[in-house]
């Protein structure tokens, strides 16, 4: 039983780094139909941030494990990949709406910029975060179960994103304006709704919930220019089979894939169990193309 806890800590904890990794993306991609390939750089945004956070609190405090510092990265990563987004949406995505694959093009040329910023000013080598010392401990639930503090800690940050997105989209009036322009640009456009700030809001915000998964995978372990390639096919697979814009769809994908793959992880290898993984979500889409969930029509 033990065990078996342990692998379902272990699925959860997956499921809540997968979504973390994807609410953004179903933001740009999912709502706003913009291939974004360069969601994993903003990701690399946010670890950075927390990275350049810690190494100044050092400098003038001496204590790279303060448990401040990485509470006051949090925001500060959010608030970065956010304004990041902003200035790519304003400058490239916006004058590439409904041509897909120019989004994609333009985002991967971006992507590679990002990347080689990063190594000029952090340089090529990967970089470690120093993990607070209340987030290094362990919390024994039996004898034969400890559960890290790092992941228990990633699952309740992503419910708070979660929570917090839930009351942006349907609780506020940005929000509203959201939601509104992604169901009917024309008729949002035609009751006042200014449709380009509601477009460069919502890039934006999906950017700075990737740089808060940027910041949660310092936690995980060493970070460079190359963090968001790791995680941005995954992102896109869990977007896909929830359903294009669909964020309760995106639970229920991550949900799955995380859960899945660590049961297939614990019976052959790591690589075998993210191939049959990919392969269960291919015959999947095989079968619903729309995903587990799809909007609604009149």
């Amino acid at each position: 039983m033990e065990v078996w806890a342990s692998q379902l800590f272990n699925g959860l904890s997956l499921s809540s780094i997968l979504l973390l990794t994807a609410l953004g993306l179903a933001l740009s991609f999912g709502l706003m139909n913009v291939i974004n390939l360069a969601h994993g750089e903003f990701i690399m945004i946010g670890a950075y941030t927390t990275y350049a956070l810690q190494q100044v609190a050092t400098h003038y405090t001496g204590d790279p494990q303060s448990g401040i510092t990485f509470l006051v990265a949090i925001p500060a990563s959010f608030i970065m990949a956010a304004a990041a987004g902003y200035l790519v949406e304003v400058s490239v995505i916006r004058f590439l709406y409904r041509r897909p694959l120019d989004t994609l093009l333009a985002t991967w040329g971006v992507g590679l910029f990002l990347q080689q910023l990063a190594r000029s000013i952090f340089g090529a080598p990967n970089v470690q975060v120093v993990a607070p010392d209340w987030l290094s401990a362990t919390v024994s639930v039996t004898s034969g179960l400890l559960l890290p503090m790092k992941r228990i800690f990633i699952i309740g940050l992503v419910l708070a994103c979660l929570g917090s997105l839930y009351l942006y989209m349907y609780r506020s009036n940005e929000g509203r304006r959201m939601r509104g322009v992604m169901q009917n640009r024309e008729m949002a456009s035609s009751l006042g709704v200014s449709t380009r700030r509601v477009d460069s809001f919502t890039f934006a915000l999906g950017s700075g919930l990737a740089g808060v998964a940027g910041c949660a995978l310092t936690l995980i372990g060493p970070i460079g220019p190359s963090l968001g390639t790791f995680y941005i096919v995954d992102a896109f697979i869990v977007v896909i089979l929830g359903g294009l814009g669909q964020i309760p769809g995106t639970i229920m994908a991550a949900l799955i894939i995380g859960m899945v793959n660590t049961v297939f992880e614990f019976g052959t290898t790591a690589v075998v169990g993210k191939v049959l993984v990919f392969a269960m979500v291919i015959l999947f889409l095989q079968w619903k193309p729309a995903g587990l969930m799809r909007a609604r029509g009149r």
